[in-house]
């Protein structure tokens, strides 16, 4: 029975984010990653396989290395599922925001009336 990764599971590890994070910048090998973390090669290979699976990670090959790149089309999937809790938590915000202002005003306000 094969296993579905669920890309939400992959990122919340924080290894595999900071694995994203690194491959974003440029692609790396296995042994690349690897290198930048405390972690066993073989653990990182684990990390690497599930955001391969999520297909959060492409590898491609030159020569006898294989080379992961980052998915942007995957990472826009996440982006426009989170997108709407921003906008919202934007909108809460900009409320907030204009409540203090009104708040800092009518304080001043009275302060000057005494």
């Amino acid at each position: 029975m094969e296993i579905r990764r669920d890309v939400f599971q992959a990122i919340a590890d924080p290894t595999r984010r900071a694995i994203l994070s690194l491959v974003a910048l440029q692609a790396m090998t296995p042994g690349a990653i690897a290198a930048n973390f405390d972690s066993s090669r073989q653990t990182i290979s684990k990390h690497i396989k599930i955001l391969n699976e999520c297909e959060l990670l492409h590898q491609s090959q030159n020569g006898r290395e294989i080379y992961y790149h980052l998915n942007p089309e995957k990472i826009k999937e996440i982006d426009s599922f989170i997108e709407p809790f921003r906008k919202m938590w934007d909108e809460r915000f900009n409320k907030l925001e204009a409540i203090m202002k009104n708040y800092k005003k009518e304080s001043h306000g009275k302060k000057d009336q005494n």
